[in-house]
Order: structure tokens, then C-alpha cells, then sequence
């Protein structure tokens, strides 16, 4: 299904049959080890300004933790970034709804994946980024050492988000893809 703008609309998973995925967690030191002897992919993925760098939030945050996005305010921790022109990611709320805009980098197989949790607390924003290293020991790439094939950002939605009519639209070219997510309020009378 595609949105008047070309965007494809992608379905938003909430029967997720490995829920102990991205259970390893990826430290500073690993990471910072891990991007040093990368090449422009992991670079790419995981560089500065990109939603998926654990230093996004100004100190590490590991991104398959949970964190409170829009308990913060986008110019004020992404003044930097902007300044510098680094800036791929960007969030924002009205009245009606709340909103995430990211730039997605182009590596390989971009398979991008939203879940939001049972409770509608989390959503978890995810793909897979290489297919050429070794999978964990028992098959499933996300219980090992997952950034070195996926990547992941997991999101705490605020008390008045409606996760269920959450809509999340892909668009891709040959630079770069993009990913929008929009989520009504609760109290909200109008859809965006």
C-alpha cells in the first residue's frame, strides 16, 4: 500500500516471535571498537545524527534500550548536529499527534521493521543491515551480536499515545530511504 506522496505504508508488528532479541547489550567500549574497524557501511548506519547511533542523545544510550524521545525537545539535542549538518533524524508533537522523521541509510538489504509491544508502551524500530557475517550460535543473528548485522532504536511512547492507529510510511531512492512515523493522541479529535 503506498501513500499519496509514494511513500509505501509498512504494517506495524505486534506479535513479535523473538521478544529476547537485541537482549545483548552493546557497551561503549564495544561499540566504539566495533565503528573503528568498520567501513563506511557501519558508518553509515551507526555514524553521527543517524536515529540508530548510540550517541544520537549527546552520551552513549545504547539503542535497543528504551528511551522517552519526545520527553525531549528535538532543537534543543540536535542543535549540534544541525549546526554541523550532521543531523538525519528529527521529532516532533502537535495537538493531534506525535511525530518521527528519520533518514535511513542505504546498506545492503534495508528490511525495516516496526513493533510496538503488548502493552503499547514501546515501539522498537529495527532492520537488518549485513547478511555477510556469521549468525549467534543458535540461528538468530539479534541474540548475539546484533549490531554487527541489524540495527535497532526502541521508543518509550508517551502516556497519550495511541500506538494502535500508528501509521509508519517507507520511501526509498538511490542516496538514501526515509522513514516517517505518526502517532495519534489519545484525546486527539482529528487523525494528523
Amino acid at each position: 500500500m503506498t501513500s499519496s506522496s509514494g511513500s509505501l505504508k509498512l504494517e506495524i508488528h505486534t506479535d513479535d516471535k523473538t521478544p529476547g532479541k537485541w537482549s545483548v547489550p552493546l557497551g561503549d567500549e564495544s561499540f566504539r571498537r566495533f565503528l573503528s574497524g568498520g567501513g563506511g557501511s557501519e558508518k553509515a548506519v551507526f555514524g553521527e545524527g543517524s536515529l540508530y547511533s548510540p550517541f544520537l542523545f549527546g552520551k552513549y544510550f545504547d539503542p535497543s534500550d528504551a528511551f522517552p524521545l519526545w520527553e525531549f525537545e528535538a532543537e534543543v539535542l540536535l542543535a549540534s548536529l544541525r549546526s554541523l549538518g550532521h543531523c538525519r533524524v528529527d521529532w516532533s508533537q502537535t495537538d493531534q499527534a506525535y511525530v518521527l522523521k528519520s533518514d535511513l541509510p542505504v546498506v545492503g538489504k534495508n528490511n525495516v521493521q516496526v513493533y510496538v509491544d503488548v502493552s503499547g508502551k514501546v515501539m522498537e524500530i529495527s532492520g537488518q543491515w549485513n547478511n555477510n557475517k556469521k549468525t549467534a550460535v543458535n540461528g538468530d543473528w539479534r541474540s548475539g551480536r546484533w549490531w554487527e548485522h541489524g540495527y535497532v532504536r526502541r521508543l518509550e511512547l508517551p502516556g497519550d499515545a495511541d500506538s494502535k492507529n500508528s501509521e509508519v510510511f517507507f520511501s526509498n531512492n538511490e542516496d538514501c530511504s526515509f522513514l516517517e512515523i505518526r502517532i495519534p493522541k489519545i484525546n486527539s479529535k482529528s487523525k494528523f
